[in-house]
């Protein structure tokens, strides 16, 4: 089996409860799962959010439209992590996908699947060779990797970025990069501020008439067309 993890908080320090802003009148959480859901690969799919009473509203929602949810830690999302396969699985592998990501293009989530199958990695992903845009993270991770770094891990930082620790060990996990030409690496179309929000808004707004089926070309073509709004968020 293939669980996908979509780890997801209330507590953004720069644009608080932005995992649950509207964007025509859905919350942005809602416009991801159902962009992730249309996945060929993804055989069940868990919000993983921590137990702090802050992040009630998303258990909430996860409730409301019957979708599994897993609570853990706050800080240690590796643990969370590793709660949510042990709760939800047993799974072969884990796809980590974080809640700033709406615009997800689910054809390069099945992508990197193919590429981890492949190499026979126990990582495969395209975040560290970063040539999709920063809003189009997915990372396929080995259920023994998940293992062994949630064993291993010892400082805060590896514990709160989830991966952080295999790629910190390439002698002892098989990494496997997912790339692409031309090199879009540039472009930010995650949500971490009121502008990325502002920018990704526009975007569903002009094509969400696509019943949310648009992939990573619709929005480059979108946004060529419209360098206004490019230009909302831009570096």
């Amino acid at each position: 089996m293939i669980l996908a993890i979509l780890q997801a908080r209330m507590t953004s320090i720069r644009l608080p409860g932005k995992v649950l802003r509207p964007i025509m009148h859905r919350p942005m959480l809602a416009w991801q799962i159902d962009r992730i859901l249309r996945s060929k690969t993804i055989d069940r799919l868990v919000v993983a959010t921590s137990q702090e009473c802050s992040d009630d509203p998303i258990e909430t929602f996860c409730k409301a439209n019957a979708i599994a949810c897993y609570r853990g830690s706050l800080h240690d999302v590796l643990a969370r992590f590793h709660g949510a396969l042990k709760t939800f699985g047993p799974a072969e592998h884990v796809i980590r996908l974080t809640g700033d990501c709406p615009m997800i293009d689910w054809t390069i989530i099945d992508a990197a699947v193919e590429l981890q199958r492949r190499a026979a990695s126990d990582l495969a992903g395209n975040a560290i060779e970063r040539t999709y845009p920063d809003g189009l993270d997915v990372e396929v991770v080995s259920s023994p990797a998940l293992d062994r770094a949630h064993r291993e891990a010892i400082d805060a930082t590896a514990r709160e970025h989830v991966t952080q620790y295999i790629y910190r060990h390439p002698e002892v996990f098989r990494l496997a990069h997912l790339t692409q030409t031309p090199d879009l690496g540039a472009l930010r179309w995650t949500v971490d501020t009121a502008a990325d929000f502002e920018m990704v808004e526009k975007v569903f707004k002009g094509l969400a008439t696509q019943n949310n089926n648009f992939l990573q070309q619709d929005v480059i073509d979108f946004l060529k067309d419209h360098p206004e709004i490019a230009a909302i968020n831009a570096p």
